[in-house]
C-alpha cells in the first residue's frame, strides 16, 4: 500500500488555519483585557463621584476645582486632586482624597497612557465638571474672597443626569477641568475646547453622575460654538468631544 505524503498546499492551508485561530485568540484576549480596563475605569469614577457627593454633603459645596494660595513666598495651586507648586512639585493631596478609598489608584484611568495633566501630577486621565460644580479662582487671584464657588449641593435637582467626572481629553493628552460647550464662565473658547472628554474606551467615554451611578457616552459632540480651528487645534475632534451639544449634560439644575 502506497502512503501519500503531505502536499505543500495542505501545509499552507494548515498554517493559514493556525494563523487565523491565533489571530482570533489574540483579538479575544485583547477584548477581555479592554473590557477589564473599562470596568476598572467605571469603578474609579463611581468612587470619585461618591467622594465628591460626601464632600458636598459636609461642606454644602462641591470640592473646589482650582484655587491659588501663597505659601513661603511662592504661589501654589490647589486642585481637586493635588496641591502643587508651579514648577511641578507635589505638596499635598487634594480635597477629594479624604472621601475616597485607595485614592492613589482611582485617579488614573487604566486605558490612558500619556502626559500628566499638570507638571508633576503623578496621576492623570480624569476631569471634573468645573463649569457648574467645582468652584475655581481665576489665575493668579489669591484668596477665598476671589473664589468662584460651585453650586450648593442642596440646589442640585438633576442628580441622575448631571455629570461630575469623566475621561478627560484634548489635543495634547488628558485634562482635569471639564468644560461645558456653552461657556457659562468668562474664559476664552480655546480653554473651553481644551476641556473635552476622551472617547478612548472603544469609541465611548466613561462618566459618573452626581447620584453616584456611572455610564458611558458613545457620541462625541462638537458643541454649538464649534469652529474648524477649535475642533482641530484644541479639542482634536472626534477622538475627543463634548457630552452634549449644549450644556444639558453638565447642568445640575
Amino acid at each position: 500500500m502506497t502512503r501519500r505524503g503531505v502536499t505543500i498546499i495542505e501545509i499552507i492551508v494548515v498554517i493559514a488555519i493556525i494563523a487565523m485561530l491565533l489571530g482570533l485568540t489574540s483579538l479575544t484576549l485583547s477584548g477581555v483585557r479592554s473590557a477589564g480596563r473599562n470596568v476598572s475605569c467605571l469603578n474609579n469614577l463611581r468612587q470619585m463621584s461618591i467622594g465628591a457627593r460626601q464632600y458636598a454633603l459636609q461642606y454644602n459645596y462641591f470640592p473646589p476645582a482650582i484655587r491659588y494660595e501663597r505659601r513661603n513666598g511662592g504661589l501654589i495651586r490647589l486642585t481637586w486632586d493635588w496641591v502643587t507648586t508651579f514648577d511641578g512639585q507635589v505638596i499635598d493631596s487634594g480635597a477629594l482624597w479624604q472621601f475616597t478609598d485607595n485614592p492613589g489608584e482611582i485617579h488614573q484611568c487604566p486605558e490612558y497612557e500619556g502626559p500628566s495633566n499638570f507638571n508633576g501630577d503623578p496621576f492623570t486621565g480624569y476631569n471634573y465638571n468645573t463649569s457648574y460644580l467645582g468652584g475655581e479662582a481665576p489665575f493668579p487671584q489669591v484668596g477665598w474672597n476671589l473664589f468662584r464657588p460651585g453650586i450648593p449641593s442642596s440646589t442640585c435637582t438633576r442628580t441622575s443626569t448631571c455629570v461630575v467626572f469623566g475621561d478627560g481629553g484634548w489635543l495634547n493628552g488628558a485634562n482635569k477641568f471639564m468644560r461645558a460647550p456653552e461657556n457659562p464662565e468668562s474664559m476664552p473658547w480655546s480653554l473651553v475646547y481644551s476641556g473635552g472628554q476622551a472617547f478612548r474606551h472603544r469609541g465611548s467615554t466613561n462618566v459618573a453622575y452626581i447620584d453616584g451611578h456611572v455610564g458611558h457616552v458613545s457620541r462625541p459632540w462638537e458643541g454649538i460654538h464649534a469652529t474648524d480651528s477649535l475642533l482641530s487645534a484644541f479639542m482634536d475632534y472626534p477622538d475627543n468631544g463634548f457630552l452634549s451639544n449644549d450644556d444639558r449634560a453638565y447642568k445640575p439644575r
